[in-house]
């Protein structure tokens, strides 16, 4: 059974003038990112501790003027831009990614703006001019990480916790347009940039505006460029960066998993533990079922050259992707549940159709069987070999003769094609706003292919031959039981799909007099991992807000604040609101926990749903920082209303 909400997707990504810019990259689906810089000096080593990556300078608490001595000491004479993109090239990767500059501040290319760049160094030389030619000369594309964050720039703020510089006379403002005109070089001194690869973004200084700002301007210097979402703390940014992880699920829309192939980004010398080019692979293919891009990273040494285990892997991955490129490569996720032996990918050619099968548990009775297909294929073989297979249908299953070994140790790839898009039975979702509603409610039901029918009841039994066919939204005024199944050709190809939507009464209006502009918030200091330990503690002090956003005195380490006051309500209906914080919050109306978003964590967005009658309503919101960023945002919206800041308006005490 699958119940679901209808999402409202905000992102820039999503808009239709970003799909000329991002198609290129949707075809790529590989690329490579480069974490290289002055860490790669010290090689992850500092005093006796040898587990340090490209975070070495505030991992290791070391002083800016000691880690400016490494500047001297960088050197990389056995740089070789044109094997590097031979090695990407050859693994089948489409583009490459590359620090510029990582949160230590230094530029590995030559920027008028300091001297904590490339030219300081005894190689004198500009890393990013000889990469862009190398890339334009084998077709690959080139995009910049560039951090936000700078460790060692006298204007950034916040200061680590740890370090001796004084904040005093430090004007973020100044730095900020420091990092404007570092990003106008990269985008302008070296052709054609494909993605500008933000990082940093989440400590509390930086905001939306300077965001925005920087989005709009690497699309003012370069049109076609794709810009990430860490440019930004809102909604800027053209595609989603999972870091370190793969998305159990497709998550929709634009997104790309940057990985490691050891544990660390930069070059650390004592770190040998790479996974193997068998999980590499899978990896891949993995993201590429889910319709995501795949960017692994290689940590240069100091002298400019991969790590050996590096290389090993890189080429195992190209041998790979030589003969079986074609299943990653543009392809999309495929419209079925992940097979229990594997992963699946699709495109379309023409009016045909081809899905990809990635077998991973290579079957030990030759069957390998692909559940829930409905079509039959015109052609199935293995990428890389000429002979057809000949599939046999066992009711819903196709069952493919498969040899007793398999072609590849990490995947062997069976391609099936079809006239038209396949028929995939998959269980129905039965959708809407919220399961709760106070007037009515409009339900929509998706059976996956248009070739097939799917056939629901509204408080009645299972659905059967006769049932109504779903063709149009549902619109319910009492409380229903949804209950859908998908029919192919006359007959039941899915499990009965079921959804509770319930009328509910608005929870009622608890004050009817004047209200006072703003929210009364009360200061805490202290070290909490929950909001509830706020409770036990006298306020420092009170102060008013405006809204639910961050008073300048509260953007700092080791405070918790409560927000309380009254929200207006214009009309009854449901009413969704999104929690952001960092660290823990917890929004409370009518003296009722609506989204818990507690505990210790980055920034982290929860969600709640609630009946509200007209009027003001006592609202409440308890948050707690404890270090970097201080973030916490409250939106809301009625019905199918986008969700949007709780206006200061709608606010009172």
């Amino acid at each position: 059974m699958i119940i679901s909400f209808l999402p409202i997707l905000l992102t820039a990504g999503s808009a239709p003038h970003a799909d000329a810019r991002m198609d290129w990259w949707r075809e790529a689906r590989f690329g490579m990112f480069i974490h290289w810089g002055l860490y790669a000096v010290p090689a992850g080593k500092f005093g006796d501790k040898t587990g340090y990556g490209e975070w070495i300078l505030d991992s290791a608490q070391i002083p800016v003027s000691t880690y400016e001595q490494f500047q001297s000491k960088f050197n990389p004479v056995k740089f070789d831009p044109d094997a590097w993109v031979r090695m990407a090239k050859e693994a089948g990767m489409k583009y490459i990614i590359i620090t510029t500059k990582h949160h230590d501040g230094f530029a590995l290319f030559d920027s008028k703006y300091t001297t904590w760049d490339m030219m300081g160094t005894p190689y004198k030389r500009d890393i990013m001019k000889q990469l862009a030619a190398a890339c334009k000369k084998e077709g690959l594309k080139l995009g910049w990480y560039h951090s936000i964050m700078d460790w060692h720039h006298p204007d950034y703020l916040p200061r680590r916790g740890w370090e001796s510089r004084p904040a005093l006379g430090a004007n973020l403002d100044r730095y900020v347009t420091y990092l404007r005109n570092q990003v106008a070089e990269l985008l302008a001194n070296y052709g054609d940039i494909a993605v500008m690869w933000f990082d940093g973004q989440w400590e509390a200084t930086y905001n939306h505006k300077y965001g925005q700002d920087l989005y709009d301007l690497c699309r003012k210097l370069q049109p076609n460029i794709i810009v990430n979402n860490r440019v930004d703390v809102g909604i800027a940014g053209d595609y989603g960066t999972p870091e370190q992880t793969i998305p159990d699920e497709a998550p929709g829309g634009d997104w790309e998993t940057c990985m490691t192939m050891n544990r660390h980004w930069g070059y650390n010398a004592a770190d040998k533990e790479y996974k193997s080019s068998t999980d590499l692979i899978r990896m891949l293919c993995d993201i590429a079922s889910k319709g995501g891009n795949y960017l692994l990273n290689v940590g240069p040494t100091a002298s400019g050259e991969f790590p050996p285990e590096s290389i090993e892997r890189l080429k195992e991955i190209g041998g790979w992707m030589k003969v079986n490129g074609e299943s990653i490569y543009g392809t999309n996720a495929a419209p079925m549940k992940q097979p229990s032996w594997g992963r699946a990918t699709m495109r379309m050619e023409g009016e045909n159709s081809k899905l990809y099968l990635h077998v991973f548990e290579w079957p030990n009775d030759g069957r390998l069987v692909v559940p829930n297909v409905g079509s039959e294929p015109i052609d199935t073989r293995f990428l890389g070999r000429r002979d057809a297979i000949k599939p046999k249908r066992e009711k819903l299953n196709l069952i493919l003769p498969v040899p007793a070994k398999p072609f590849h140790e990490a995947c062997s790839v069976v391609v099936l094609t079809f006239h038209g898009a396949p028929i995939i039975y998959a269980d129905p979702k039965i959708e809407a706003l919220s399961t709760i509603f106070v007037d009515r409610v409009s339900v929509e039901i998706d059976g996956g292919s248009s070739q097939l029918q799917t056939r629901y009841t509204l408080d009645g039994p299972d659905p059967g031959p006769s049932s109504p066919v779903y063709g149009r939204p549902i619109v319910l005024s009492r409380t229903t039981t949804v209950r859908a199944r998908t029919y192919h050709r006359g007959e039941p190809v899915t499990p009965v799909a079921e959804a509770t939507f319930t009328r509910v009464k608005p929870w009622p209006a608890r004050h009817s007099g004047v209200l006072q502009a703003g929210l009364e918030v009360s200061v805490f200091e202290g070290q909490w991992k929950t909001v509830l330990d706020l409770a036990s503690q006298r306020p420092s002090t009170k102060v008013l807000a405006e809204t639910f956003a961050l008073p300048d005195a509260l953007v700092r380490d080791h405070v918790g604040a409560t927000f309380t006051g009254y929200v207006r309500i214009p009309a009854d209906d449901v009413y969704r609101f999104a929690l952001s914080s960092d660290d823990g919050s917890q929004l409370w109306i009518d003296g009722k926990l609506v989204v818990d978003n507690d505990g210790l964590h980055s920034i982290v967005v929860n969600r709640g749903v609630v009946p509200l009658a007209r009027g003001n309503h006592p609202i409440r919101v308890d948050w707690f920082n404890a270090t970097g960023g201080a973030r916490l945002a409250l939106k809301w919206g009625r019905g199918a209303e986008p969700l949007a800041p709780v206006a200061k308006t709608s606010l009172g005490h």
